[in-house]
């Protein structure tokens, strides 16, 4: 299906989460006609979550597609970086532990490489910033349909319709655009259940933590295979919603004319996820919420150290809900055509690497570069299409394999007995080791920046 000045691009997007609203502000920024359909009812709703790490290329996607006064207030919302990786025992005791001083001054990323921490909340209402005229809330998208002139049509639940030239399912995990359209894609459990919280960050919770644990992304690991991730978050602005002293007067000026900070309730607290494998846990976690959840994080952490169950103990009941921790399965490349996908519509990926969002991102940037190609009549839209798809299945499958072994409930180390007791011991054994060993923490740290994207260019 060429296309040509003539005949311009008309993009259905369906679904406002991360990588559907950075579609479609490239879109929007490279004169392609762009149109999103969110069942959410308005911009409020979907005011939850937690952090989210920015990682290079992330920040690489966001700089490419946001108008650069919207990208410098992403930089002026995100939480203080975190500086350390740390790995401990339940007990409280360091496994493994790298910061800034790891790297040598020449192997230290770029500025701009460097990973960020945001508001899940808030990037999305960044996302939807400058974009309100194209969004469509209340409408819940049911399923689509190809016309004979090459165009494709959405169907949603209110009975309205909406036609395009290419139609990008961008809502989740759950997609009906990819349920549609690959039918064989597949999603399966990976055996573990997350169970989150948010506690405050106050005098009392923030003496609880390490400085390297208070300044960086930690996780915990304990009997039976759980584990339990730790995050301090430090945003800019206080509890009114105003500038905290001292950011900086530029980043003062970007948040306090930023509409979307009136929608925004993150304040500083500390993020954490327990999860473990679904045989440990009771039959009905997934319908527990708040206090619930609080309990059984508790009684699953009986014999960890008193200030991690302090911190759970102070969690705030309302933000704590369970996940079932799942991800999608590798197929073969299809055939292109007028819909297409990005982010968790297409390769669902557990926490395990942290790239989950980022490389929605990603195929946010690489489409919208291949779309703007194709509506200047450099190419086709199919041949635009198989281009985008040909490289997101290339990097995004490598992502969910790497991201699944990192979390995978099935794996040795959750199991009981002697074999899972072994697998936990060696594993904490060969952390201890190559923390002592500063040649191989460098290289690990520097394999682990290069893999969410540090040096990486927009053509790779």
């Amino acid at each position: 299906m060429p296309t040509t000045p003539s005949t311009p691009l008309h993009v259905l997007v369906i679904g406002a989460g991360t990588g559907g609203l950075c579609l479609a502000q490239g879109l929007k920024r490279a004169g392609v006609s762009v149109a999103v359909y969110e069942r959410d009812r308005s911009r409020r709703d979907g005011l939850q979550g937690y952090r989210v790490g920015i990682d290079a290329d992330g920040k690489g996607a966001l700089r490419a597609n946001l108008s650069p006064e919207l990208y410098e207030t992403f930089l002026a919302t995100c939480a203080q970086r975190p500086l350390y990786g740390n790995q401990m025992t339940h007990r409280k005791k360091f496994l493994f532990s790298a910061g800034p001083d790891v790297l040598k001054a020449q192997d230290q990323p770029a500025d701009e490489d460097k990973d960020e921490s945001v508001s899940r909340m808030t990037l999305r209402q960044l996302l939807l910033t400058g974009v309100e005229g194209v969004v469509h809330f209340g409408k819940e998208f049911t399923h689509y349909e190809k016309q004979a002139d090459g165009t494709v049509t959405a169907h949603f639940a209110d009975g309205g319709t909406a036609t395009g030239t290419l139609i990008v399912g961008a809502e989740g995990a759950n997609s009906r655009v990819r349920a549609q359209y690959l039918p064989h894609a597949k999603l399966v459990d990976t055996g573990l259940v997350g169970l989150t919280g948010k506690t405050p960050l106050t005098a009392e919770t923030r003496a609880l933590l390490p400085p390297e644990v208070r300044e960086g992304v930690t996780m915990v690991h304990g009997p039976k295979g759980f584990l339990c991730i730790l995050h301090v978050m430090r945003f800019k602005w206080d509890e009114e919603g105003r500038p905290k002293e001292g950011i900086g007067s530029t980043d003062a000026e970007a948040i306090s004319a930023w509409p979307g900070l009136l929608y925004d309730n993150s304040r500083d607290y500390i993020m954490w996820g327990f999860a473990a494998a679904e045989k440990w846990l009771p039959s009905g976690v997934t319908r527990m919420r708040g206090a619930e959840i609080q309990d059984l994080v508790l009684k699953k952490t009986a014999d960890w150290h008193p200030d991690f169950r302090q911190i759970f103990s102070l969690g705030d009941p309302g933000s704590s809900f369970p996940l079932v921790i799942r991800t999608s399965e590798p197929i073969e490349q299809w055939e292109p055509s007028n819909v297409t996908l990005i982010g968790d519509a297409i390769h669902t990926m557990t926490p395990g690497r942290g790239v989950g969002a980022n490389t929605a991102l990603r195929d946010a940037q690489l489409l919208t570069r291949k779309l703007a190609a194709a509506q200047r009549g450099e190419q086709p839209l199919l041949d635009a299409v198989r281009a985008y798809e040909t490289t997101m299945t290339s990097y995004a499958w490598d992502a969910v394999v790497k991201s699944r072994a990192q979390m995978d409930g099935h794996s040795v180390v959750h199991r009981g007995g002697l074999l899972g007791s072994l697998a936990r011991g060696g594993m904490r054994t060969a952390l201890r080791t190559m923390n002592r060993l500063p040649p191989l923490k460098r290289k690990i740290i520097a394999a682990e920046t290069g893999f969410r994207g540090a040096g990486r260019t927009d053509e790779d």
